[in-house]
């Protein structure tokens, strides 16, 4: 499935997307970006809390497919910059990252 069926089917926001047309492989949930680099793996989808241009830096530095900024947070215009600038995908969804984790679940088992 690639990162804007996913945008569609769970109704994410695009914030930053021109690359939304590639496939990702799973999921990595959390907001610790070390840990992103060190336990993601390459064409995850990136589910946090952070909404700062470190995001930004770490979905590069891991291949992140996607970063989805969860519970109703705004990026930093200057991540919102980066992204566009550096062709990262940053989504947002409005409720918990408890809840997109079920939705997600439940949407990647049927697939």
């Amino acid at each position: 499935m690639t990162v804007r069926e996913l945008a569609e089917k769970l109704k994410l926001e695009v914030v930053a997307g021109s690359n939304l047309e590639i496939e990702f492989s799973g999921a990595y949930f959390g907001d610790i970006p070390h840990d992103v680099m060190q336990m993601a793996a390459a064409g995850n989808v990136w589910f946090t809390t952070r909404d700062d241009l470190v995001v930004v830096g770490a979905a590069l530095l891991a291949d992140i497919a996607a970063v989805v900024l969860v519970e109703d947070k705004n990026y930093e215009q200057l991540a919102i910059k980066k992204a566009c600038d550096k062709k990262v995908n940053l989504l947002r969804y409005s409720g918990s990252k408890y809840d997109l984790a079920i939705r997600f679940s439940e949407l990647t088992r049927e697939q």
